[in-house]
């Protein structure tokens, strides 16, 4: 019964930087594994960025070292700090939530919530 909002998003171009944050209500993020998806048109959903319930974090190969995950479980907000933005960064970009601890995966469907997504456009 999980309620996750994204926002941050917007429209840079190459090189800058954005934060995205993901409010959730309802229930709480602590304990759980979160993830960042995202979507462009004409691909599938790929995933980003995870943090387990311990802060173990794991990126898809695109984004190491430019992106970095993290989460306020006082708060209950995860984030998104998203620097040199590159074009094919482009895309509506999720969070979700896991029921478990532990990740593992960057695989959607192993992804029970989901917010309705923030816009992420850079341009060159």
């Amino acid at each position: 019964q999980v309620h996750l909002v994204e926002s941050g998003g917007g429209s840079v171009q190459a090189g800058e930087s954005l934060r995205l944050s993901c409010a959730a209500s309802g229930d709480t993020i602590r304990s759980h594994c979160m993830g960042w998806f995202r979507l462009a048109p004409g691909k599938e959903r790929e995933g980003v960025a995870v943090i387990d319930g311990f802060d173990g974090t794991g990126y898809t190969l695109s984004v190491r070292g430019r992106f970095t995950i993290s989460r306020d479980n006082a708060g209950n907000i995860l984030y998104l700090q998203m620097n040199s933005l590159k074009p094919d960064d482009t895309g509506l970009y999720y969070c979700a939530r896991r029921n478990g601890v532990y990740c593992g995966t960057l695989k959607p469907g192993d992804y029970q919530d989901w917010g309705q997504g923030t816009q992420v456009t850079v341009s060159s």
